[in-house]
């Protein structure tokens, strides 16, 4: 099962891979001005450390894990695009949720 997914830079394919058994998964677009870049990278990686649970996320078919600064950067989650967040574990839908909020709210930039 894949969900079509609009990508801004149409560099990949639109479809994600099925998610991991039991994970909450979320499609969540990059709306702050930068895309994931270095801070926005270390900003992820410092609210995925702070719960039990496993993160991973993909784009364009590639898949890293949400505690890897360097592995979201090689991401190159621009502005418009859709990365796919998956976590599991004791605290995957509060990671989830803090993610959310954290990408909802451009990383705290000043766009």
């Amino acid at each position: 099962m894949t969900d079509e997914i609009d990508t801004a830079d149409g560099a990949c394919g639109s479809e994600f891979p099925a998610p991991r058994e039991g994970a909450v998964v979320r499609h969540i677009p990059i709306i702050n001005q930068k895309g994931l870049h270095a801070r926005a990278s270390a900003k992820f990686v410092q609210t995925v450390e702070r719960f039990r649970a496993d993160v991973f996320v993909t784009r364009c078919g590639q898949t890293v894990g949400g505690d890897s600064i360097m592995g979201l950067m090689m991401l190159a989650a621009a502005p418009g695009t859709t990365i796919m967040v998956e976590a599991v574990g004791t605290d995957a839908d509060a990671v989830i949720a803090a993610l959310e909020e954290l990408i909802g709210n451009r990383f705290g930039e000043d766009d």
